[in-house]
């Protein structure tokens, strides 16, 4: 059977592409480019704070500098995809510089991330497997990085990057969450942590748990309220189990409290409680 080429549909190609310029969202960037220098700046982010674990073995480098290798790289592609959402090359690599010299502090949280892991998951062997295995601790060190970002008040980039995590493992977080130290998250599949949660330190979440929104402020127009708390707050050494959904901005959960499975919770618990679906039910 001879093959009908596209050229015998020129006409409507241009036709569609017309169209297709009609229905477009206006917008005065081009964005081509952007998505993939961020992940090359966060893959070589990763590689400079663990250099024995990831990265390349072209070369034989001390740790030291194989990581300021890896940095130059990571400046070169964060100024890259800074590029795009700032006022001119200079802002993007003094952006690019701000991010990197906060690295010795995002090593030190995952530190803390690392041991969380270790000590509470008793099928984790070592840190090693933890750094290179569990889906979280990537997650969780992507998180890191873009919530400085956030913190920086870069737009679209922070988001870009926890997306980008969250294709891989599964696991949503928000750059704008606020979450402590030794945080760990077990499994992981289909956890999702809102932008203004808030979570203290020794948490430790398992999979599919939600720390969501309840509800949404409505403008007079029907467009929804921006800017607002809407999800909860969690205190230091809180567990969440399996399923478990916590909602609001106004729901708290004070320290020490565990959270059965299953569980849908959308009023605040204090201190030192343990609450079950069944003692939901029965309420």
């Amino acid at each position: 059977m001879k093959q009908i080429g596209a050229k015998t549909f020129a006409n409507q190609f241009t036709c569609v592409a017309e169209k297709l310029e009609q229905e477009a969202i206006p917008s005065s960037v081009q964005y081509i480019g952007m998505e993939e220098a961020a992940q090359e700046a966060v893959r070589h982010l990763m590689t400079a704070m663990f250099p024995l674990h990831f990265g390349t073995t072209e070369e034989v480098l001390s740790a030291v500098d194989k990581r300021e290798r890896e940095l130059k790289k990571a400046f070169d592609a964060l100024a890259c995809a800074l590029g795009y959402v700032s006022e001119d090359q200079t802002e993007a690599a003094r952006r690019a510089m701000e991010l990197i010299e906060t690295l010795p502090e995002i090593l030190g949280e995952l530190k803390t991330d690392i041991i969380a892991a270790y000590e509470g998951d008793p099928a984790a062997t070592g840190f090693d497997e933890v750094i290179l295995t569990y889906p979280a601790f990537k997650t969780i060190g992507i998180y890191r990085i873009a919530h400085r970002l956030y913190q920086m008040s870069i737009p679209i980039l922070p988001r870009m990057l926890t997306e980008y995590a969250h294709r891989m493992t599964g696991i949503d977080i928000h750059p704008g969450a606020t979450i402590g130290k030794y945080f760990f998250i077990d499994h992981g599949t289909g956890v999702v942590i809102g932008e203004t949660t808030t979570i203290g330190n020794h948490v430790k979440l398992y999979q599919n748990v939600t720390l969501g929104a309840k509800s949404f402020a409505v403008k007079e127009d029907g467009s929804l309220v921006k800017g607002t708390k809407r999800h909860p707050d969690l205190g230091d050494h809180v567990i969440v189990y399996a399923g478990a959904t916590i909602l609001g901005g106004e729901t708290s959960i004070g320290h020490n409290c565990v959270i059965g499975g299953n569980v849908w919770l959308t009023r605040s618990l204090e201190a030192n409680k343990t609450i079950t679906i069944r003692a939901e039910e029965n309420e």
